[in-house]
């Protein structure tokens, strides 16, 4: 082989072995850790790079914990990326905290990160708390007036809630019904109306934060409407169930008693076939009495005087029962 081509190809490899190892010993990250005062060994950073964890990442994160005065190893660095979480958040959630004085330890922010929820965001919110404005939350109090109000809660993060506390719709419930009590529990509208932060103190003193993830610093009642009267709606309904009810009562009164009349009418009809009936049989009778000898023509005459006097004398006392039995 050509003396030349073997030199290039000696420098080819050269070189390729010279980067090689650069990358594989990152120098320059170790040396930069040890101008910051860093305590990270070589053999550490390239353990990392065997074990796919991105040297420059664990060195940055522990040059910027370190200058911010916080005791964080590699290795918990190292085991909260390979566990999946953010390390970058995490420093800056921890930073953040350790500057506003509020407790929370490495610990704890990466249980916060692994659980979903962007710790960074969470220190923010404790140090500036979020106003959440509730929905129109109607009520009625006793005496029928609805009324429907609007809240604004003030609330800041609780760290040590974050990881298994409710969120901000728990919240907003609890509240809503904080004030559906408050306003039930009124005498009337009017004391709501005249003292709206009632309600706030009586819903504020139920520690309706309990179990989540927030801090309720204050609870204040931004509008309240009136609505409409329940109390008479009510009581109109409650009349005209009442007036349906007295309507099928009389239907079924009325329905018996004219069942009943007919029932009469039917027994009148019976009555006086057997008195037609009876009556039938009076002349059979007289006339058996003719044949028998009990009863003569001269009594035959007399019965037929006395019944056309008896008539006479009724048509005079009744001067218009013709007429009615003709209308009939």
């Amino acid at each position: 082989m050509n003396p030349e081509i073997s030199l290039v190809l000696f420098i080819i490899g050269g070189l390729i072995a010279f980067f090689f190892l650069l990358y594989l010993l990152p120098v320059n990250l170790w040396f930069t850790a040890q101008l910051s005062n860093v305590k990270i060994s070589l053999l550490n950073l390239v353990l990392m790079r065997l074990r796919k964890v991105p040297p420059s990442l664990v060195t940055n994160a522990m040059i910027i914990s370190t200058k911010a005065g916080l005791n964080i190893t590699s290795n918990e660095i190292e085991t909260h990326y390979l566990a999946g979480g953010n390390v970058n958040k995490v420093i800056k959630a921890l930073i953040s905290a350790d500057k506003a004085n509020i407790p929370l330890d490495f610990k704890l922010a990466t249980a916060i990160d692994l659980a979903g929820r962007d710790v960074f965001d969470a220190v923010q919110l404790s140090v500036n708390p979020q106003v959440i404005n509730t929905p129109p939350v109607a009520a009625v109090a006793k005496d029928g007036i609805q009324l429907i109000a609007k809240a604004r809660v003030t609330v800041r993060a609780n760290i040590n809630q974050l990881v298994g506390g409710a969120g901000e719709e728990t919240i907003l419930a609890r509240v809503g019904e904080g004030i559906v009590t408050t306003i039930g529990s009124s005498v009337n509208h009017k004391e709501v109306l005249e003292n709206p932060d009632r309600i706030s103190k009586t819903v504020l003193s139920k520690g309706l934060d309990s179990g989540t993830a927030f801090e309720i610093l204050s609870i204040d009642i931004a509008d309240i409407d009136i609505g409409e009267n329940i109390g008479a709606k009510l009581q109109i309904d409650q009349a005209e169930a009442d007036l349906k009810v007295a309507n099928a009562r009389a239907e079924e009164r009325r329905a018996m008693a004219v069942a009943n009349e007919q029932e009469m009418r039917a027994k009148a009809q019976e009555a006086r076939a057997k008195v037609i009936d009876a009556e039938a049989q009076v002349p059979l009778a007289m006339a058996e009495a003719f044949r028998s000898g009990n009863l003569g023509v001269m009594d035959y005459y007399k019965i037929q005087n006395i019944q056309a006097d008896s008539e006479m004398r009724s048509s005079i006392a009744k001067p218009n029962a013709g007429d009615k039995g003709t209308n009939k």
